[in-house]
């Protein structure tokens, strides 16, 4: 598993009744895609839920890295997004756990995403597995989270180049602030999840 995710940060007067209507138009494009776990049409907007932005910030769940490569590089879709609006950076990460939560039959409408360094001290490390440790407790945690009834999936990510840990929830409704103190807050517009059942639960090794 793989998760991607690019940020098209707006001007602050843009009109997001345009994102929202090109989502209603095309996202149903990647609903059957080989090789995508899912597909989450996320946006932002400027003043709702702390958003000090307008944003269009797409994030991807990849089964298969090669369908990736196919859609970043080989004409499988993200030539839209550079022909209208320039090439954004893409941020990936290596997936670390996905769950299911109780909500997974009903179609998510927010996400929240959390982005924590991940420290370079983690204690004494005899055996260089200090964060394998840790990463089993987030997971855990991230078990506890995915219970909440609004749960529709709930994911950990790495970045092994910043060694930075992603957690993203996608629900039916907001999960309670409490639990994601410091997150982004979305919108979600549309979710392609061809091929999400089929991602191994908890931790895929």
């Amino acid at each position: 598993m793989y998760a991607a995710q690019y940020e098209i940060t707006l001007p602050a007067d843009h009109d997001m009744g345009t994102i929202r209507k090109r989502v209603a138009a095309t996202g149903h494009l990647l609903d059957d895609r080989a090789g995508l776990a899912l597909k989450a049409y996320l946006v932002r907007e400027r003043g709702v839920n702390g958003s000090p932005v307008n944003q269009y910030a797409p994030f991807y769940l990849w089964q298969d890295t090669g369908a990736m490569g196919h859609f970043l590089l080989g004409g499988g879709g993200f030539q839209n997004i550079v022909r209208d609006f320039g090439r954004p950076a893409v941020r990936h990460w290596t997936g670390a756990a996905v769950t299911a939560g109780p909500a997974r039959g009903t179609p998510p409408r927010t996400a929240t995403r959390r982005l924590t360094s991940l420290p370079a001290g983690l204690g004494p490390d005899p055996d260089g597995l200090a964060l394998g440790r840790l990463l089993a407790e987030e997971t855990a945690t991230l078990r506890e989270l995915a219970r909440h009834p609004a749960v529709h999936t709930a994911a950990l990510a790495v970045d092994p180049h910043h060694w930075q840990l992603l957690r993203l929830v996608l629900g039916t409704d907001p999960v309670p602030a409490s639990e994601h103190d410091g997150t982004d807050r979305y919108e979600v517009l549309h979710l392609s999840a061809p091929h999400l059942t089929e991602l191994p639960e908890g931790r895929p090794w």
